[in-house]
């Protein structure tokens, strides 16, 4: 694949659609020196967008979190998704919408004079993890914690979060690892860097508590699908020692889909049953 600044196609920016090779900001974009950015990741099966509306609603909710208004209601954002995914002529892809404060007359911290925008793109995205999703994922232990929600809006999904989970990612990579598991401020298991995390014990679904980090929409439709099937899930504080004793593991993320995971440092998990079900029964529910 080409360079994601050097493709063709167009993009939607502030408003319009324009070529792919001019959507561009200029160098003191505010959010490029102080990460006043949010961002949704999502996915078109067959054409359609899963759960599209509810990343808007994220999308919306996340700037008011990191102090700032997004200038197009949901239904306007709505409407340019449908734009970009007509324009990109693609039936399966990845969409990403960001936000960010950009340039203007505020160079410091502060940013209120500057305007808010906004842009959508669509292309094509395979599996995020490569063929671990037959296989299981290889995850690392990140060094890094996610912090406490006191010193960040841990619900937001701010590009300014993600900095220790790109940190923990190549960390992870540089030993072979597909991804990193991290633990959260109190050395509670927290989640993968880009994906939530659920385990199998006794045929029950154990899955951490979201309240430092995303509670995300593909997380709480995989949790949907098991209370369908009567499964027990219990969201809760999960130690690190438990980890031995769980049996199965997945992620779960728009990118990761339902990944199962094979192994997270010196701990191994198989790919059972119930982890393959609930992988091929989303697979089955975004193309509905």
């Amino acid at each position: 694949m080409a360079s994601y600044d050097d493709r063709d196609g167009q993009i939607w920016m502030d408003g319009k659609l324009i070529d792919w090779r001019d959507a561009n900001v200029h160098i003191l974009t505010h959010a490029m020196h102080y990460a006043s950015s949010v961002f949704e990741g999502e996915r078109a099966y067959n054409g359609k967008i899963f759960k599209s509306r509810e990343h808007s609603e994220r999308l919306r909710r996340s700037a008011e979190m990191i102090d700032f208004e997004i200038p197009y209601s949901v239904d306007e954002i709505e409407a340019a998704k449908a734009e970009v995914m007509k324009a990109s002529g693609l039936s399966d892809a990845y969409v990403r919408a960001v936000a960010w404060r950009g340039a203007g007359e505020d160079m410091g911290v502060a940013s209120a004079r500057n305007p808010v925008r906004m842009a959508i793109a669509a292309w094509e995205w395979g599996a995020y993890y490569g063929d671990s999703k037959f296989k299981g994922a290889k995850l690392d232990i990140s060094k890094w914690k996610r912090p406490s929600p006191e010193t960040i809006p841990s619900h937001a999904k701010a590009a300014g979060l993600y900095m220790i989970c790109t940190m923990s990612k190549h960390a992870a990579e540089a030993k072979g690892c597909a991804d990193a598991m991290m633990f959260d401020y109190r050395g509670y298991v927290a989640e993968a860097t880009g994906a939530n995390i659920f385990f199998v014990k006794d045929g029950e679904v154990h899955t951490p508590t979201p309240d430092c980090f995303l509670n995300g929409i593909t997380r709480q439709t995989v949790i949907g699908m098991l209370k369908d099937r009567q499964i027990q899930v219990h969201e809760r504080h999960i130690m690190p020692e438990e980890l031995e004793s769980f049996e199965q593991c997945w992620l779960t993320g728009t990118a990761a889909e339902v990944t199962p995971v094979g192994q997270i440092g010196d701990y191994n998990f198989e790919v059972g049953a119930l982890t393959r079900d609930v992988a091929e029964s989303y697979e089955k529910l975004v193309r509905l």
